[in-house]
């Protein structure tokens, strides 16, 4: 099976050398980055293709990790290149976290290509990534997804069809929305004790032990303590995240208080500079004397 993939930043570039590892034959990369490409390519032996329709024209599976609903759309529909010149009888597996409603607009273009497209979205990071063992969420037809179990297998400790195409999108949204308000009530609930004078590594176990537990507490809550953003998911993507969740609310008539402060909060870190530290970032904002607004400077980790 020959695999392609658009989009290889810290994600998709694990993918492929997770795939790599799993003796799938990866034939070409592509990213907007190009020197990103050419450097994961060297390191694979592949192509760095130069256009979209390279990597369909070398692949049988292709695999898009890009960045929000525009590059989507850019990939699958641009004038003159995109990915599906040529692509009768390709599965595209797709799995950034975008709107539902574009993974939908995907899946029909693909349709009219003779193409099959699966959503597969990540509930992981890039350590699981690496090791295979991400939790995916599938959205699109069965046939699509039976055609793409046994390399998604190869990537995943989980794999869950959710239904057709959107429905996995939407999970992942409400996935990533709660992961969200978690982050940020604990950067609150640390700054808070480090305000009091409390021991934040007393108080962290005690949060462990009681109703304040939570999976971001096990992978932020020590960093947000020592000032430890190196990115794993980024501010920038946190607030996208956020914005695509609240968007499904208010198209629904639902008031989401929780969920709309938390996405203003890093929205307010992409303006104070700070969208590139891990969302765990989010507590420069909340321990005093951290960070100051742009008007009076910033004390930068």
């Amino acid at each position: 099976m020959n695999v392609g993939f658009v989009g290889v930043g810290r994600m998709g570039a694990n993918m492929a050398r997770r795939l790599r590892d799993q003796k799938f034959n990866v034939t070409a990369v592509y990213d907007a980055n190009r020197k990103v490409a050419t450097d994961l390519a060297g390191e694979l032996g592949c192509a760095a293709a130069q256009d979209l329709s390279q990597v369909t024209a070398e692949s049988d599976v292709i695999f898009t990790v890009v960045t929000d609903d525009d590059a989507m759309r850019k990939i699958f529909s641009g004038s003159g290149d995109n990915l599906l010149k040529n692509a009768r009888e390709k599965l595209f597996i797709n799995c950034a976290t975008i709107s539902p409603q574009v993974h939908v607009e995907v899946a029909e273009l693909a349709q009219k290509a003779g193409a099959e497209s699966l959503e597969a979205c990540m509930a992981s990071s890039i350590t699981q990534a690496r090791e295979g063992k991400l939790y995916l969420m599938c959205g699109g037809t069965e046939r699509a997804f039976r055609g793409a179990e046994p390399i998604l297998t190869e990537l995943a400790a989980s794999v869950r069809f959710i239904g057709k195409a959107g429905e996995a999108a939407k999970v992942k949204a409400l996935v990533n929305m709660v992961m969200n308000i978690n982050t940020a009530g604990l950067a609150e609930g640390l700054g808070l004790g480090a305000a009091l004078g409390l021991d934040l590594k007393m108080l962290r176990e005690v949060f462990a032990q009681t109703g304040a537990n939570s999976r971001v507490l096990e992978t932020d809550g020590e960093d947000m303590q020592n000032r430890d953003h190196s990115c794993f998911f980024s501010a920038a993507h946190a607030a996208k995240d956020s914005g695509i969740a609240y968007e499904l609310a208010r198209q629904l008539g639902l008031e989401l208080p929780l969920a709309r402060a938390t996405k203003e909060q890093y929205e307010r870190m992409i303006a104070e500079d700070l969208g590139e530290l891990d969302k765990s970032g989010i507590a420069e904002l909340t321990f005093k004397g951290r960070h100051k607004s742009r008007g009076g400077g910033s004390d930068r980790v």
